[in-house]
């Protein structure tokens, strides 16, 4: 299969499991403790389309469903770690007006991180359809 499709496979896959399939409990993976579960549940679903994808494609590529696993398990624990890119705070449309310079800086850094984590998922699936497509 060319590039093309894998690549529209891919960010469907993304979509489905980012967004569509993602439950109220794996919405724990952003706390600080009892977080591993929810995001392993949540990584387990990436993993698991893109061995779908990889076992009808490639099934000889069934390893990269572990890839995608671990690349998103990092990058969305990163994001949502408390410690890390997860202590920055969005604001609403009604609190943006009233917010101190400090809740709109911590508003800016949670949209760039959203950003940098949609990008990180993005190279990770342009990646597999690429090792899949010309490998």
């Amino acid at each position: 299969m060319s590039l093309l499709p894998l690549l529209f496979l891919f960010q469907t896959k993304h979509l489905i499991a980012d967004f569509l399939l993602q439950t109220e409990w794996m919405q724990g993976k952003f706390g600080r403790f009892g977080w591993v579960l929810p995001l392993a549940a949540h990584c387990a679903v990436h993993a698991a389309l893109t061995l779908a994808i990889c076992l009808w494609v490639r099934p000889e590529f069934w390893w990269l469903a572990l890839v995608d696993f671990a690349v998103h398990f990092v990058m969305d624990r990163t994001k949502a770690s408390p410690n890390l890119l997860g202590r920055f705070k969005v604001l609403s449309n009604r609190e943006f007006p009233t917010a101190t310079p400090a809740e709109k800086r911590s508003n800016r850094f949670y949209w760039w991180s959203v950003g940098f984590d949609q990008y990180v998922h993005q190279l990770t699936n342009l990646a597999l359809a690429a090792y899949i497509a010309l490998v």
